[in-house]
C-alpha cells in the first residue's frame, strides 16, 4: 500500500469521525489531543518526528515535501530568534553568581578544555581515516567547481572578539563579539554590586536582567513544544533533497566519519565517568540537544534547547550559561573529526598518503580553523576548503565532499553539541569539588 493511499485513508477517517459532530465535540476533541500531544516525552516525540520525516522524505513527492518545508524554516527563525537573548542574559547573570577570580579560573578551564577536546577529535578522525582508507580508488572531477568564501585568519577572529560596533555585533549575529559584550557587562555589575554610591543601582539592573532571562526561558517553553514539528519537517527535505542515491554512491565516507564521532563520543563517556559525573543522568538529559542538534546542523541554532538541558541535569546557570555560548562557537569537535577524515580522504583519491608531518599539520590548523567558524549550515565546507588549502591538498575534492555536506553535518553537529554539554557537566564537576575542598 503505497504511502498516498494510506494518507488518504487517514483522512477520510479524520472527516467520518469528525464531521457531522457538534462543534464543541470537534473542539474538545481537538484540546484534548493538544493536551495528550504536550503531556508526552518531549523525547518521544522528537523520535516520531524523525521517523516520519524520513519516511516522507524517501517515498512522498517532492510537491509534498515542499509543502512542509516551511514548518522547519519557522523552526530555524525561532531558534535564531532566541540565540541573543539567551547568549546575552545568561551569560550576564552567569558571571554575577560569582568573583571576578571565579570567573577567570571558569574561563581558563573553559579554553583549555575546548582546545584540547578539539585536537583529540582531529587525532581520532585521522586515525579512524587511516586505518579504514576512505576515498581509495576513487576519481576527482577535474572540470568540478568549488566556491569557497575566504577563511578569517586567526588574528582576524581574534580581533573580531571585541566589536567595533555594540549594534552591528547583534545584528550580524557575531557570537564571539556578543559574548565578550554581556562577560564585559555583567563583570562590571559585578563590581558595580560591590560600590557603595552604585551599588543600589546595580543590583536593580541585575533584578531587570534575571527578570529578561526568566522571560526568554518563558519563550523557550513555548518554543519546544513546537520543535518535533520543525525536526520533522527538516528530516523531510534533508532526506528528499539528498536522495537514497547520493547515501550510496559516497557511503564508505559516510560510515567512516559516523565511525570516528562514535569513538570520539567514547571517550566522552569515558571522561565522565573518570570525572564522576553520572553518565545515565547525562544521556537522558542531553538527547533532546544531541537530535535537535542532528536535524538543524545548527549549534548555534541548538543552544536554546542545550541551555535548557544543562538546568534539567542539574548544571549551575553559572557554569552552563558561560560555557554553552561559548562552546556554540568555538567548540566543534564534530567538524574537527569532519575535516581529518576529509583531509585523509582527499589524499586517498589523489593516491598519495599523508605522512605524519602533514598529519601534524592538519591537527594544528584544524583545530585553529574550528575557532570562530560560525556553528550553522554549510560552515564545515568552509572550514575544509580552507585546511585543504593551508596542507595543499586539491581542493576539486571539496566537490565530492559538497555532495554529502547535509550528511555529515548532522552527525557531526549532534557530536558538536554533545561536546559542549560534556564539557560543561566536567567543568562543573570540578568546580564542586573545589567548594568542597574549601569547606
Amino acid at each position: 500500500m503505497s504511502l498516498k493511499v494510506v494518507i488518504a485513508i487517514l483522512s477520510l477517517l479524520q472527516v467520518r469521525l469528525l464531521v457531522g459532530y457538534p462543534i464543541k465535540f470537534r473542539e474538545k476533541f481537538m484540546q484534548a489531543l493538544f493536551k495528550k500531544y504536550t503531556e508526552s516525552s518531549l523525547i518521544f516525540r522528537i523520535t516520531i518526528a524523525l521517523i516520519l520525516g524520513v519516511g516522507v522524505g524517501l517515498f512522498a513527492s517532492q510537491s509534498v515535501v515542499d509543502w512542509f518545508v516551511p514548518l522547519g524554516e519557522l523552526l530555524l527563525r525561532l531558534l535564531k530568534f532566541m540565540i541573543v537573548p539567551i547568549v546575552l542574559f545568561t551569560l550576564i547573570m552567569g558571571v554575577n553568581q560569582g568573583d571576578v577570580g571565579g570567573v577567570g579560573r571558569l574561563g581558563t578551564k573553559t579554553i583549555v578544555w575546548y582546545l584540547l577536546s578539539t585536537a583529540i577529535a582531529m587525532i581520532v578522525g585521522i586515525a579512524v581515516a587511516t586505518l579504514l582508507a576512505p576515498g581509495t580508488g576513487m576519481q576527482i572531477d577535474s572540470q568540478a567547481v568549488v566556491e569557497v568564501e575566504n577563511q578569517a585568519s586567526i588574528v582576524q577572529v581574534i580581533l573580531s572578539i571585541v566589536p567595533d560596533n555594540l549594534f552591528a555585533a547583534f545584528v550580524q549575529m557575531n557570537m564571539l563579539g556578543i559574548i565578550f559584550t554581556a562577560v564585559t557587562f555583567g563583570i562590571a555589575l559585578l563590581k558595580l554590586r560591590e560600590s557603595p554610591v552604585y551599588g543600589n543601582a546595580a543590583k536593580q539592573v541585575l533584578t531587570v536582567v534575571e527578570g529578561l532571562n526568566e522571560a526568554t526561558m518563558m519563550i523557550m517553553r513555548g518554543v519546544l513544544h513546537y520543535l518535533p514539528i520543525g525536526i520533522f519537517a527538516i528530516v523531510a527535505g534533508t532526506v528528499a533533497e539528498q536522495g537514497a542515491d547520493t547515501i550510496a554512491s559516497l557511503a564508505g565516507m559516510v560510515m567512516v566519519l559516523y565511525i570516528a564521532l562514535f569513538v570520539h563520543a567514547g571517550l566522552y563517556v569515558l571522561a565522565m565517568l573518570v570525572s564522576g559525573v553520572k553518565v545515565g543522568n547525562f544521556i537522558r538529559h542531553a538527547r533532546t540537544p544531541v537530535i535537535t542538534a542532528f536535524a538543524t546542523q545548527s549549534s548555534s541554532g541548538t543552544l536554546p534547547i542545550t541551555m535548557n538541558a544543562a538546568s534539567s541535569m542539574g548544571l549551575s546557570h553559572r557554569v552552563s550559561s558561560f560555557m554553552l555560548p561559548l562552546g556554540a562557537t568555538i567548540n566543534m569537535d564534530g567538524a574537527a573529526i569532519r575535516i581529518a577524515i576529509s583531509a585523509v580522504f582527499a589524499a586517498n583519491v589523489i593516491g598519495v598518503p599523508l605522512d605524519l608531518m602533514q598529519m601534524v599539520q592538519i591537527v594544528i590548523v584544524g583545530t585553529l580553523a574550528t575557532i570562530g567558524t560560525a556553528g550553522v549550515p554549510g560552515a564545515g565546507i568552509v572550514m575544509i576548503a580552507a585546511v585543504f588549502a593551508q596542507v595543499g591538498l586539491p581542493i576539486e575534492t571539496v566537490a565530492l565532499l559538497a555532495a554529502i555536506d547535509a550528511l555529515v553535518g548532522m552527525g557531526a553537529t549532534a557530536l558538536n553539541v554533545t561536546g559542549d554539554l560534556v564539557g560543561a557537566a566536567i567543568i562543573e564537576r570540578s568546580e564542586k569539588d573545589r567548594v568542597i575542598e574549601a569547606e
